[in-house]
């Protein structure tokens, strides 16, 4: 054997009896008690984790822990609150519906960006929320993180927050749940939604953050739920948010369910609030089924609301149907509210229509109404059309 052999093979020696007082050293410290520590670098254990959907969020100003989901979420939730007599927080995470937004302790934001959560701030639903360097996601966070508030052994608040969010709990407790089916956190929110405190003022926390929670699942459990929630049977007070949401997060689906409601929903007062939640929609068949409730709705209260969102909303797009209102709605009302909604478009668009209709109009109502609205918008082609009528 020459002396490149011999060094060869030296080398092969020398690193096998590194591994084995390796392995040595490992099974000294099981022996002992000790834990073992293995480092394969931040990125390796980041996708781990998050394969496993156990990461918790950055969490400040608390005393956490993790625990497992043993059973179901129910029964581990139950067990939890059964014992929190003191305040605490409890969260776990799930996947969330697709799109380019940002939830910071329930301030919607489809902006993207968010700091710090101050959850113990605030005692209201949305709590304080420090923006961070204004830098923005380009792709929305892939995880919602689903908050309880715990005391006297019952939950007096729910949040949610995206997963880019730093948590701080106010020197609380916090309790981070692993191995969360979606499907169960959906179920779990679900009793919170249908609980008599839904509408009462001092519990809106809890059920309307357990919707907000609900809405943003990308789960078809929460597809189900959301449906069921604007079914006629429902409280007119629960189908009026769940309208919201399904036009706000839902994406074409929620779209489908609001076209259901603007033709089926029994109430005006719920119709009126679907013209609302379609123009938070970014479908492009929601704007469609706000002038079809402007030009068809049975009640005037409804079509002058979506005449007041399509103006918000469309622009141009929504001229054509607003001047067709304040022409042809037999409703007086409605006709002052299509007169507002000109009012509300961009001035380009809406002064000259409100000059028209001022000098046009057969009635005398509308007339003033065009009148009233162009002094209030400052601009000098109105005073040109006032000085010409003053000075005849």
């Amino acid at each position: 054997m020459n002396a490149k052999d011999r060094m060869s093979v030296a080398r092969r020696i020398l690193g096998l009896a590194m591994i084995l007082m390796g392995i040595i050293g490992t099974v000294a410290q099981f022996a002992k008690g000790g834990v073992l520590r293995t480092n394969f670098g931040p990125s390796l254990a980041y996708a781990a984790a998050a394969q496993a959907g156990t990461e918790m969020p950055r969490v400040e100003s608390a005393k956490a822990e993790t625990r497992a989901v043993t059973g179901t979420l129910d029964a581990t939730f139950r067990g939890i609150l059964a014992q929190a007599e003191k305040p605490e927080w409890v969260g776990y995470g799930v996947d969330q519906i697709a799109g380019e937004r940002s939830v910071c302790c329930g301030n919607w934001n489809d902006e993207g960006g968010c700091g710090t959560c101050r959850l113990e701030k605030d005692r209201d639903a949305t709590g304080g929320t420090t923006h961070s360097d204004g830098s923005i996601k380009l792709e929305g966070a892939r995880r919602l993180i689903v908050l309880f508030r715990l005391e006297a052994k019952q939950v007096d608040r729910i949040r949610v927050a995206s997963e880019d969010c730093t948590l701080d709990a106010g020197g609380l407790p916090f309790i981070w749940l692993t191995g969360v089916k979606p499907a169960e956190s959906v179920a779990l929110l679900t009793t919170y939604v249908q609980g008599a405190e839904f509408e009462r003022r001092e519990h809106h926390n809890i059920g309307h953050g357990a919707l907000a929670a609900i809405a943003l699942h990308a789960d078809a459990a929460a597809e189900r739920v959301m449906e069921s929630f604007v079914s006629p049977e429902q409280r007119e007070e629960l189908r009026r948010q769940a309208a919201f949401w399904l036009g706000a997060a839902r994406g074409k689906e929620g779209l489908n369910a609001l076209e259901r409601m603007a033709k089926n929903d029994p109430s005006s007062d719920v119709r009126a609030h679907v013209t609302f939640a379609l123009s938070v929609s970014h479908e492009p068949g929601a704007i469609e089924e706000m002038i079809h409730m402007a030009h068809d709705d049975p009640s005037s209260h409804v079509r002058g609301q979506a005449l007041f969102w399509l103006a918000q909303k469309a622009g141009k797009k929504a001229v054509g149907t607003i001047t067709g209102a304040i022409e042809n709605d037999p409703d007086t009302d409605v006709k002052r509210k299509a007169v507002f909604a000109l009012s509300q478009l961009p001035k380009d668009e809406g002064v000259p229509k409100l000059i028209e209709v001022a000098q046009t109009n057969r009635n005398p109502e509308v007339r003033k109404q065009a009148m009233f609205w162009l002094g209030q918008s400052n601009d000098p082609r109105a005073l040109e059309f006032f000085e010409k009528v003053l000075t005849k």
